[in-house]
């Protein structure tokens, strides 16, 4: 009877933290794994959004919502990043190098690196699509966009996909409900376009992406600055079992200590 209770007893005394994350079932909560990614507006365009990863095997799924866009105009969406190495992150303002009050594409890829994976809503998705804009989606009447695609892709991305990040693109500087070059001229990746259609226009990145910070399907904390914001990685069973673990080694621990008291009580069952 005293061993029951002690048990009970250092059951109750758990974290509450660590209760938590055993019996809570987080949004887009996935098995395998998924990847939540918020997305922090750039060049001042109002625009946000959440986006979610998931893969099963080398077939990576990837949902976008997004609003703020430009409603009716396409929306140039990719993953960029690094699957070598290399840690990249979203920029804010302060990197406008030139000064001209934009944001553009080629400002922002110092920080949030080459397109990886075009993601297109037909066709190629190599970096070689990055500007097909014909097979992008474009944002309705509200300025939403909705996507959802699966891709197959290499070991590479599978093993480095909490590198890697959303960009989308397309800004209306002169409110006009257009891109157009009045906006901001041309757009230096390519001079058909105007600038308004190239530059970013939000950007998120997995919390905790610096290289090697978490395992994939692990769970990281991180933080960072105005335009650095991220989201969590969500786990499935596989995180579950893990916190589970944990709380079975406090609870044998408990247990062990409440046992010792009995004993030198001398009332031990």
């Amino acid at each position: 009877m005293h061993k029951q209770i002690g048990l009970l007893a250092a059951f109750a005394a758990l974290p509450a933290a660590l209760l938590t994350v055993v019996v809570s079932s987080p949004v887009f909560a996935a098995d395998p794994p998924a990847y939540q990614i918020d997305l922090a507006q750039l060049n001042d365009s109002g625009s946000s959004g959440t986006a979610l990863l998931s893969l099963r095997g080398n077939a990576l799924t990837v949902w976008i919502k997004s609003e703020g866009m430009v409603p009716g105009q396409p929306s140039a969406q990719h993953l960029h990043g690094s699957t070598d190495g290399h840690d990249f992150q979203c920029p804010d303002g302060g990197d406008d190098t030139n000064g001209d009050g934009i944001l553009d594409n080629t400002e922002a890829t110092v920080h949030y690196g080459d397109i990886n994976i075009s993601l297109t809503e037909s066709g190629g998705t190599d970096a070689g699509s990055g500007l097909a804009v014909d097979r992008m989606p474009v944002a309705d009447a509200q300025g939403k966009v909705s996507y959802k695609r699966t891709i197959t892709v290499g070991q590479d991305v599978v093993e480095h996909i909490k590198d890697l990040h959303i960009v989308q693109h397309g800004v209306d500087r002169n409110d006009n409900g257009k891109y157009d070059f009045e906006g901001a001229g041309k757009s230096e990746l390519d001079p058909k376009l105007p600038q308004e259609a190239t530059a970013p226009t939000n950007c998120g990145v997995v919390k905790g992406a610096a290289v090697g910070s978490v395992p994939v399907g692990g769970v990281e904390t991180g933080g960072g600055g105005e335009g650095r914001n991220s989201s969590g990685v969500v786990t499935g069973a596989a995180g579950a079992a893990a916190a589970m673990a944990a709380g079975v080694l406090v609870l044998r621990r408990r247990r062990r200590e409440t046992t010792a008291v009995a004993v030198r009580n001398g009332d031990a069952a």
